[in-house]
């Protein structure tokens, strides 16, 4: 985690050493020594942090250098907002400069005292680098993986460990190893693989003499499974946590000794299962907490529940557990770790649904490095996808083309994450219970509450969009800004590499504007339009409109509509006022998921030939009035997908009766899946036609 801060702060130094020399003044050789200094502990920081678990002093250390990086990334932010901006021309501009100058004296003499007090701390903790990297940086390696397998193979056999192994190294180990399995028939399990490196570097010990040999290899990570069984994929074998009933009888009998639940501990106990959530090590390990606990105390069964966390925070007898997850976070490279610890925010069995947010976040944090060729965005999903490799992250749920709709963490892992972002420094979490807050905040969760917030918390603004916006040229993703003016409208077609923009409120007057900002955004594959009234009509319909099809996904809530036609997704959100909806032979093309929500006036839809005719998910959302099924459904042939959600009792109770011999039966029989459903408790409840 320190890594991925220092990092992160040299980049920024970088680039702050790189402004007009006049503008630093006298900070620049402090700022100078500062970066160089840090940048020559990175490497060290990567050693040190896989080992301050278990050495105190290294841990204080760790801490040191963290804090200092935070501390100038403060100092940093603090000076580029006071002395880093531009001020307008003219006598205005001049006379603007003077006041700020004036204004600014007392803080630019703060920061300077600031700066030398960081360049102080950075000189203590360098020299103690210094000491450290030459205790641990020099340490030899050896070959102690070759010469643990050899005592465990000597060990099955009953005879001691040749005494030539001892000055062998190497290739002479390896060797040895393949000599001695060679002329024998063995099982050899090798637990809990970390890396394909380890496999690649210890798979050629085995011979291949034909003589029905096996080697079982266990891992937590999906590619180290599948690259140990690349010619033999039927061999990997991908363990499912356990199902419910099994979770049960293992609890029971860990806990009770038999196969049954004493009735007064029964509801508790299946809580307490829940939160295992079919992991036979959480299951074992909490089985062995209650077995130790009165039976008849159901009080110290539910303190058990309500402090599921503590047991896994190193002070608990669950701590087995902890030291065996804890070996899956060490493993982590630095930027995998900081996008680790950021779920800290999120509360307990809290379900993450919207993936794009967490990827932005990542992103204007510091977390993504940057690679030539790709973009942030694209990075920040491999990320993703490594920690789910990992299985540190787990996917809940997916959408029918196979992206990822919906992923979470095991409870387990969670408390794990949330105890080191607080040992870190890196995530403050206010609930309804927090009374104090630590001295420094670097992110801040806020959980549950119901009554007063905790003493310090005064407020939480939502912000319009700032003042300049535009001059954030290398944003990729925009999410409800609101177009309070048409100024705004006018900002965002200064923001060329978006991808997604969602802006709300927008009038009807704004729709010109809007058409020739979104001219200029041609990497512009997303967007979102929210009119400020449902009634409310945005005017789209100018000549450039048809300019604007490198669009990909349109979602509109407000009665708007051009002619687009690299459309993969539409959602017409009451886009529509009229009766009848018809979709016209030749528009749309490239269209493969279209949702039509709210048009409360909504009757019938027609469908001509050769409309959409590579529509694959159609679906009718909350449409009251809809009569029956579309005219013309029959013309998407290659339709996969037809759900018919929150609409009327009447229509739902039509399609489920239809004539076997009717066409519209013969038209939806054909459809792979169609699924009615209506939103109940929050979620989509849908049952399969």
């Amino acid at each position: 985690m320190a890594e991925s801060v220092v990092g992160f702060l040299i980049k920024q130094l970088s680039t702050f050493l790189s402004q007009d020399s006049t503008l630093l003044g006298g900070f620049r050789p402090d700022v100078q020594y500062i970066k160089d200094e840090l940048g020559s502990m990175k490497a060290f920081l990567r050693q040190a942090e896989a080992k301050e678990d278990n050495d105190s002093q290294l841990q204080e250390w760790v801490k040191q250098v963290r804090e200092v990086a935070y501390d100038t990334e403060d100092v940093r932010d603090d000076f580029a907002f006071r002395f880093a901006r531009g001020h307008a021309g003219g006598f205005i501009g001049r006379v603007g400069k003077i006041y700020n100058s004036i204004k600014n004296l007392k803080a630019r003499h703060r920061i300077s005292l600031e700066i030398k007090d960081i360049k102080d701390r950075v000189v203590e903790i360098s020299a103690r680098h210094q000491r450290y990297q030459s205790l641990y940086g020099n340490q030899e390696r050896g070959s102690s993986s070759y010469n643990d397998l050899i005592q465990q193979l000597y060990e099955e056999i009953r005879q001691p460990v040749p005494p030539q192994v001892e000055s062998m190294k190497g290739i002479r180990l390896s060797e040895f190893v393949r000599d001695f399995l060679k002329e024998r028939r063995y099982i050899l399990v090798l637990d809990d693989v970390w890396s394909q490196n380890a496999w690649e570097t210890i798979k050629y010990v085995f011979p291949d003499c034909n003589i029905a040999s096996r080697v079982v290899l266990t891992t937590r990570i999906a590619d180290v499974a599948s690259s140990s069984c690349l010619a033999f994929h039927d061999f990997v074998h991908e363990m499912k946590p356990l199902s419910y009933e099994d979770s049960w009888t293992l609890f029971c009998n860990r806990t009770f000794q038999s196969n049954d639940c004493p009735s007064n501990l029964e509801e508790i106990s299946r809580k307490i299962l829940k939160k295992c959530e079919g992991l036979p090590l959480g299951i074992v390990a909490i089985g062995g907490v209650l077995a130790l606990k009165d039976k008849d105390r159901i009080d110290e069964w539910e303190m058990i529940l309500r402090g599921f966390g503590g047991e896994v925070d190193g002070s608990g007898e669950l701590d087995r557990i902890r030291r065996i997850l804890l070996l899956s976070y060490n493993d982590l490279p630095h930027h995998l770790k900081s996008c680790l610890l950021y779920l800290s925010i999120y509360p307990e069995d809290y379900p993450i649904r919207n993936v794009d947010n967490l990827l932005d976040t990542w992103i204007a944090l510091g977390f993504i490095e940057e690679k030539e060729g790709m973009t942030a965005t694209d990075i920040a999903m491999r990320y993703l996808k490594e920690l789910i490799n990992r299985s540190l992250i787990q996917v809940k749920d997916t959408w029918h083309d196979g992206k990822l709709k919906e992923c979470g963490l095991h409870d387990f892992l969670r408390e794990i994450i949330v105890s080191k972002s607080k040992e870190q420094c890196f995530t403050t979490i206010a609930t309804g219970y927090c009374t104090r807050w630590p001295d420094k905040v670097r992110h801040l969760a806020i959980h549950n509450f119901t009554d007063n917030p905790p003493l310090g918390f005064n407020s939480l603004n939502c912000f319009k969009s700032p003042y300049g916006i535009g001059r954030l040229t290398f944003l990729e993703r925009l999410a409800h800004i609101e177009a309070d003016s048409g100024k705004i409208v006018r900002e965002i077609g200064k923001l060329i590499q978006l991808r997604e923009l969602s802006i709300t409120k927008l009038r009807r007057e704004d729709g010109k504007e809007l058409l020739y900002s979104l001219l200029r955004l041609t990497n512009l594959r997303e967007l979102h339009i929210c009119s400020i009234k449902e009634e409310e009509t945005l005017d789209l319909q100018h000549s450039i409109s048809p300019k604007l099809g490198f669009l990909v996904r349109l979602w509109l809530n407000g009665r708007c509509l051009g002619h687009l036609p690299n459309l993969v997704e539409l959602t017409l959100h009451g886009a529509y006022e009229g009766e009848t909806l018809c979709f016209k032979a030749g528009r749309f093309q490239k269209l493969q998921r279209l949702e039509l929500m709210q048009l409360k006036r909504l009757k019938w839809i027609r469908v001509e030939e050769e409309s959409m005719s590579g529509l694959q998910q159609f679906f009718i959302i909350g449409c009251k009035l809809m009569e029956g099924l579309p005219l013309g459904l029959q013309n998407w042939t290659g339709l996969k997908l037809l759900g018919l959600l929150d609409m009327s009792d009447e229509l739902i109770n039509k399609v489920q009766n239809l004539d076997k011999q009717s066409d519209d039966y013969q038209t939806i029989s054909r459809i792979p899946e169609v699924c009615t459903g209506h939103w109940i408790n929050g979620e989509w409840k849908t049952e399969i036609l």
